[in-house]
């Protein structure tokens, strides 16, 4: 019997593990995707450029792949884990933007977030 609860318990405490995640914690990441999503900027991945709707799409299939691992716990983490380099590489992603300097893409979420917060 003691075994069949904790299999219950290893089987539901995997449902989704982004319920674990506050609100205004979703609410950031979602944002900093709708914010890649509609800036019109490039990012690079090893060395290859793509649109923001691509990168999008590829970090967020990083960002579930860590949320089921338990590994995002805030919007720093969404960043540092999953938004700033390769993780296959561990080469520095970027973003390049209209009359811009290319950044790394650590810097861009990162200042994207610091005025969403202000803006709330």
């Amino acid at each position: 019997m003691k075994f069949f609860i904790l299999l219950l318990a290893l089987t539901f405490s995997n449902v989704s593990i982004a319920e674990k995640l506050s609100d205004s914690t979703k609410a950031e990441i979602e944002h900093l995707f709708t914010h890649l999503e509609k800036s019109g900027c490039e990012f690079n991945r090893n060395g290859s450029w793509y649109t923001a709707s691509e990168a999008a799409a590829h970090l967020k299939k990083k960002y579930d792949y860590l949320v089921k691992k338990d590994m995002i716990t805030d919007a720093e983490s969404f960043i540092d884990k999953a938004a700033s380099e390769s993780s296959i590489s561990g080469k520095p992603y970027q973003v390049k933007c209209d009359g811009k300097p290319i950044v790394n893409s650590k810097e861009w979420f990162s200042e994207e977030l610091l005025s969403f917060r202000k803006q709330g």
